[in-house]
């Protein structure tokens, strides 16, 4: 295949970190195949200090693993199919992108996606093994790409949950005593660029700890939703950024975290 590459500039679309281990995802985009690369020098350094180090099966970027007629058909389309499961990408050969696996725990709650396929899923099952819960969950969205935009946990009992893309399995959380928090409604400019996102970029925040949050300076109404949850903001203005395709989750990837592995759904 032929590609002109993209930036590189997401290490959380491209890493998944799961215990000691940082696992290189198989990109599904063509363009997106090599972008592992920029990161080689740091994952070969924690490798060098102890980390475990997997890459995933790398497609072999098939014409197969895409459907052909799938980008000429509507978003009523695109919803029913969703609905089907079906996506542009095929169950031709594993792949799946880092951004749509979300962690609590023990538990890992991943999105079947334009760029995530059921086999890409199973395969980081069978690699978790018994130890983490890979659970497969949904939404409302005629194109899912990435869960974070859609949903996003931001401690233990506490999610994120986009109005827009409502989960359908909403009710696994709030029966095990989950609080579903729902943002509220972007503040961003319709006038302002995005490119490769939406404006739910305001709840891709990044959770320093359980009390702690980096939010978009300009976003001052999720602010205050996370004040009343006693959750301390850490305004930055990331605009400049959310026009390349993300936010503070997107930009980063927590490579070490304090405490201990539990289980929040018994």
């Amino acid at each position: 295949f032929i590609s002109p590459g993209m930036y590189a500039a997401m290490p959380r679309d491209i890493l998944l970190v799961v215990g000691n281990e940082i696992i290189e995802a198989p990109m599904a985009w063509r363009a997106r195949f090599f972008e592992y690369r920029a990161y080689r020098p740091l994952i070969k350094e924690y490798f060098h200090r102890g980390a475990k180090w997997t890459t995933a099966p790398k497609p072999t970027m098939a014409d197969a693993l895409y459907d052909q007629d799938y980008p000429i058909r509507s978003v009523e389309d695109r919803h029913k199919l969703a609905a089907q499961g079906k996506f542009v990408t095929t169950e031709y050969e594993p792949c799946f992108d880092a951004a749509d696996f979300i962690r609590a725990g023990r538990d890992i709650f991943v999105q079947r996606s334009q760029v995530t396929n059921y086999m890409g899923i199973e395969w980081m099952r069978r690699h978790l093994g018994p130890e983490y819960k890979v659970h497969t969950i949904s939404f409302k969205d005629p194109n899912p790409m990435h869960i974070d935009a859609t949903f996003n946990i931001i401690g233990p009992g506490l999610v994120l949950s986009n109005p827009d893309r409502p989960c359908h399995q909403i009710e696994v959380f709030k029966k095990a005593g989950w609080t579903i928090v729902s943002p509220p409604t972007p503040l961003i400019p319709d006038d302002h660029p995005l490119w490769m996102s939406s404006k739910w970029l305001s709840m891709n925040v990044l959770m320093l700890d359980e009390k702690r949050v980096m939010v978009d300076a300009n976003e001052e109404t999720i602010q205050k939703v996370f004040e009343k949850l006693g959750i301390s903001t850490i305004k930055v203005n990331i605009r400049h950024a959310n026009s390349l395709g993300g936010g503070f989750h997107c930009w980063t990837c927590d490579i070490r975290r304090c405490g201990t592995l539990q289980s929040y759904f018994d």
